[in-house]
């Protein structure tokens, strides 16, 4: 184990050195960082609303809000600067970066965490409208209905649909958000009902002091004995498919990597524009061989072209040759998909 360090000189220091840091070492606090103004703001929208009880906050591994405990764990990287380029150089992104971003999440785990202090989802309403909060967890598998309208549209990926918890905090962030006018946006929908309810739920809850409260910090960045390097190492690897890299020795087998110095190419050439060209033909061939709707099949395409236009990919065959090797890479990742949904749903 790496001997404990003095804070680092964030002026000085380089990646390479601060990858070699234990996290703990790094004397990481929210307060003096942008973080500091924009909990203090999350506190403001919950102050408006009359709601005294404001979850308190601390650095974490990630994004989250321990199972049925009212705090919020922010990622450790948001609380310096240096720390956000590495996590966007590991990760490809650092989540909740931006201002309005960070403040989407942090309203998020705010309703997962006003869920857990007053204990609503043991209300049999609250079951009735978002389901069974004992349900299975499937963060990575969950499949989506991206059209309905029983949801709330908050964060990325349909994130309301993945559980009735996530649901129930997507419905509350967009309640508490202080730019969403709810009422009008959501007119007509059946997810206005979920919002209704967390209205009423939020007015008898203002002025009431917590059922539950919690000093517990599961995962804090505090105690995080690991290097920076061997952190984004686990990181990956817990993400696989999930990481946007994840499918980039793939590509480069398709395509080919330009050498350095190598002169810009005309656009029929670049790996991306390819498949932008070839999207339809590729997508209605491909559905006829795998089960998941044209809708998840072009999700996958597009992140794809982003990681080839990312990797300035090139051609390496023949057009011929490259639509034959894409369909049968993107087939193969599909079906991959779909066995280990399976496993998961029971099939």
């Amino acid at each position: 184990m790496p001997p404990k360090r003095h804070t680092p000189d964030w002026q000085n220091i380089t990646d390479e050195e601060l990858l070699r840091y234990r996290i703990r070492d790094m004397g990481l606090q929210i307060p003096g960082t942008v973080l500091e103004s924009r909990v203090a703001r999350l506190y403001t929208e919950l102050q408006e609303k009359g709601i005294t009880f404001h979850p308190a906050c601390y650095l974490a591994d990630e994004w989250l809000c321990p199972d049925r405990e009212p705090i919020i764990g922010i990622p450790f990287y948001l609380a310096q600067p240096r720390l956000v380029a590495i996590e966007k150089r590991m990760m490809l992104e650092a989540e909740g970066s931006t201002e309005e971003w960070c403040m989407k999440l942090l309203r998020h785990e705010c309703g997962h965490a006003l869920n857990y202090a007053y204990c609503f989802f043991t209300d049999r309403n609250w079951r009735k409208l978002f389901g069974p909060f004992e349900a299975p967890y499937y963060h990575v598998t969950y499949r989506t209905k991206p059209y309905s309208k029983r949801y709330v549209l908050h964060l990325e990926d349909n994130y309301a649909q993945a559980h009735p918890d996530e649901d129930f905090a997507e419905t509350f962030a967009v309640w508490l958000d202080p730019a969403h006018d709810w009422r009008v946006r959501y007119r007509g929908w059946p997810a206005l009902k979920k919002l209704e309810y967390v209205d009423s739920l939020m007015r008898e809850a203002a002025g009431r002091p917590p059922l539950v409260t919690t000093t517990s910090q599961s995962w804090a960045a505090a105690r995080m004995t690991s290097t920076l390097s061997a952190f984004y190492d686990r990181k990956r690897k817990y993400l696989g498919a999930e990481f946007p890299g994840y499918y980039d020795p793939g590509l480069q087998r398709i395509f080919r990597v330009p050498a350095e110095n190598e002169p810009a190419d005309k656009a029929s050439n670049r790996a991306e524009y390819f498949l932008r060209k070839h999207r339809k033909a590729l997508l209605q061939c491909i559905a006829l061989w795998v089960p998941q709707r044209k809708y998840d099949v072009d999700r996958l395409l597009e992140k794809l072209m982003a990681r080839c236009l990312h990797l300035d990919l090139r051609l390496r065959k023949s057009p011929e040759e490259t639509l034959l090797a894409v369909n049968s890479f993107v087939t193969a990742i599909l079906a991959s998909l779909q066995r280990f949904n399976g496993v998961h749903e029971g099939k």
